[in-house]
């Protein structure tokens, strides 16, 4: 079902979306190498498992690896990229390259999360990694300034749902997270510190429910902060039921199968369930990842991914890229791919961008900047004839 189309003085395409300001809540950091440093990286480890060492055919076996329709598939590919992320070096070079990437993409805030228990195969500790992620992003947020672009980095930590180190994490969201008394950001133009804005837990969702990990969330919420959770992407309603009800999620991480919980008749205005009419009530952000969702086979094509339908039902819906590498994508290409199918012009956009600000895990002062000074403006330039 898809909205009506917005009047756009000026052309939605790849070009001109390129430029637009966007907002990125949903993107792994192990998800979004460039082909050429998981090449280097495996080079300079000697690490010799890759399909192949030519960097062309490696983006191609990504991606078709990704586009399996399977989400265990899918996350095998994740095993080359682990296993070059190992050093020190490594890890600051590939959040510098993801900062780096992002604000090029025209990404102004981004929260990008990690599993630092994936890290520790070369003898790091875990506030090792970390540590080397957050330099990582210094770095990248530098080389961006100095080529004119301002992103602002916020980390996720992510605890993975099939082990028994969440609570440990969790543990680390708060030890990491920037003291109260860290200097305000005095507006968008101030640089802003890169720190540990939330928790998470990802990994397949079947047999592993979030509830396995109650102690480790009632721990982050005991300590006011913030969480998010994969939830509803390759399972249903249960999943996304126990993330909010029980677990207290503020966000939930794909969140697709909440549709589950809407009936449509034709000629009828959609019905909403009990947990869909929660969700659209409390305004409980989705981190919606439309290509992500094709490639594990959540859904059949973009014309019918459930965004369209809770688009149009004003749910609180942001666009993600999840997967970078994997999914041969970026928030240039998920926007202008939604505008494509759905009809979407600049005022559906912004609306996505700032549904996404408004969630962030970062200081209300900061969001309200960036959406005011940087978000508005920059559409409002975008939508005039």
């Amino acid at each position: 079902m898809a909205a009506p189309a917005d009047p756009s003085p000026t052309p939605v395409s790849r070009e001109t979306v390129r430029e637009a300001p966007k907002v990125l809540l949903h993107d792994h950091l192990d998800g979004g190498l460039r082909v050429g440093t998981v090449v280097d990286l495996a080079r300079e480890i000697g690490y010799d498992r890759l399909p192949t060492t030519d960097p062309g055919e490696l983006a191609a076996w990504f991606l078709g690896a990704a586009h399996s329709g399977s989400l265990e598939r899918y996350l095998e590919t994740f095993g080359h990229t682990v296993a070059v992320m190992q050093t020190r070096e490594a890890l600051s070079r590939v959040a510098a390259e993801a900062a780096e990437d992002l604000a090029g993409d025209g990404v102004v805030y981004a929260e990008v999360r990690f599993a630092p228990e994936l890290h520790v195969e070369g003898g790091l500790d875990v506030d090792a990694v970390i540590d080397a992620v957050l330099d990582g992003f210094r770095i990248g947020t530098e080389r961006a300034a100095a080529a004119g672009r301002t992103i602002r980095i916020g980390v996720l930590l992510t605890a993975m749902r099939h082990a028994a180190r969440s609570r440990e994490i969790a543990e680390l969201v708060v030890r990491h997270r920037p003291p109260l008394d860290a200097p305000a950001p005095g507006g968008v133009t101030a640089p802003a510190p890169v720190a540990v804005v939330g928790f998470d837990i990802a990994g397949a969702e079947k047999g592993f429910p979030p509830t396995r990990h109650l102690d480790a969330f009632e721990y982050v919420r005991q300590q006011n902060a913030h969480v998010t959770i994969h939830a509803g992407e390759a399972f249903g309603l249960p999943s996304i039921w126990e993330a909010i009800q029980w677990c207290g999620a503020d966000r939930l991480g794909h969140g697709v199968r909440i549709v589950d919980d809407i009936e449509v008749r034709a000629g009828e205005a959609p019905r909403l369930g009990r947990l869909a009419a929660y969700v659209r009530d409390s305004r409980v952000p989705l981190e919606m990842c439309p290509t992500s969702n094709l490639n594990t086979g959540a859904v059949a094509s973009l014309a019918e991914h459930p965004i369209g339908l809770l688009t149009e039902l004003r749910f609180r819906v942001t666009v993600n890229t999840d997967n970078r590498l994997m999914s041969g994508c970026t928030m240039t290409s998920e926007m202008t791919d939604l505008a494509e199918t759905f009809g979407y012009g600049w005022d559906t956009l912004q609306w996505f961008t700032v549904n996404a600000m408004k969630s962030a895990f970062i200081g209300f002062d900061e969001r309200l900047a960036l959406i005011d000074e940087v978000i508005k403006p920059g559409y409002e330039a975008l939508a005039r004839p």
